[in-house]
């Protein structure tokens, strides 16, 4: 037997979330059987837990869309027992049981090897969230913005992904602007590097279709009027990635940026993406991060604290990263 979470729906419709006991039998489908070290708790999974978003597509259904372990049994060639391997998205923790369980049976072909400078623990101190900040970092470089460009917003700066893309881009030599709601993070934004704060509220209520030209790019984690505004606030010939839409899934702007700016929007998934992508970004997370950079971004809690710090993090009572260790029972 071995602790999880497990969301199940009631005869009423509603869904319950509850720490549970489940046993190997109980595992869905999969090749690779693998002993779960630590998850992360991610804004989608705080979601599903509590119920404020559908994010589950079928019950009973384990939460959690990212993990790292080690390979207890092996089907596949690509994989060998007591291999450390390490798995974000492909509907992991929607359609397939995920990682806020001490066991999980998944598909070989949605799982990576961990990089060999990267500890289990600070995998998932980078989780999904540090994974998809480093997707937006390289789709910037890939279309030529460089630091000598002009400065990079980032919005929902005291987010996971947030917080990691200060890190990463102020590592590379850009020079950070933070938005964020919580002006008395100041400190915290500064230390990972941004050079200047900015109210959210600047950008998140309706405006013009054509602003004062500000960035040369954006990592946007906001979406809605926020990414909006970013878009008509972007420099000619800029590019505004974007990966989230904590503000909501509309987008109240105007074509004006991109005809007439020539402003390029380029959206950021980190759920289906190919294994050649992942591979690159984790590498590239493992060649940039610190051992410094992982305890200032996350803290850690253990599994039977999941369902109550979800709440948490809903109500924007989280800064940075949770990490979850399934090590403790």
């Amino acid at each position: 037997m071995f602790q999880s979470l497990f969301i199940e729906q009631t005869e009423s419709g509603q869904q319950q979330c509850s720490l549970t006991h489940l046993n190997e039998d109980q595992l869905p489908n999969g090749d690779v059987l693998v002993d779960v070290l630590y998850s992360t708790l991610n804004y989608k999974d705080a979601l599903a837990i509590t119920g404020k978003g559908r994010i589950a597509r079928r019950y009973p259904m384990v939460p959690g869309i990212d993990l790292v372990g080690r390979v207890i049994d092996s089907e596949s060639d690509r994989f060998q027992s007591g291999e450390l391997v390490l798995l974000n998205g492909f509907g992991v923790g929607e359609a397939h049981w995920g990682g806020l369980s001490q066991k999980a049976r998944l598909k070989s072909d949605w799982l990576i090897p961990l990089p060999k400078n990267m500890t289990p623990q600070q995998a998932m101190m980078v989780g999904t969230a540090g994974y998809t900040a480093m997707l937006s970092v390289l789709a910037l470089q890939n279309q030529k913005v460089l630091p000598e460009s002009g400065d990079i917003l980032v919005t929902g700066a005291n987010g996971g992904v947030g917080s990691f893309a200060i890190r990463l881009l102020s590592r590379l030599g850009y020079r950070v602007v933070a938005s964020t709601g919580r002006m008395s993070q100041e400190a915290y934004l500064k230390s990972l590097g941004a050079a200047d704060i900015i109210d959210r509220a600047s950008l998140s209520e309706s405006g013009k279709p054509l602003q004062k030209e500000r960035w040369a790019g954006v990592v946007d984690c906001v979406g809605s009027h926020t990414l909006a505004n970013a878009c008509a606030s972007t420099q000619y010939g800029g590019v505004v990635t974007a990966c989230g839409l904590a503000q909501g899934m509309d987008f109240p702007g105007s074509v004006a940026p991109f005809i007439l700016r020539g402003v390029r929007l380029i959206g950021i998934d980190s759920v289906m993406r190919p294994i050649a992508d992942r591979l690159e970004a984790w590498q590239t997370l493992s060649e940039l991060l610190e051992d410094s950079d992982y305890q200032e971004i996350c803290e850690e809690i253990s599994l039977d604290k999941a369902i109550e710090t979800a709440y948490k993090l809903l109500d924007g009572e989280v800064r940075g990263r949770v990490l979850v260790n399934l090590t403790e029972d």
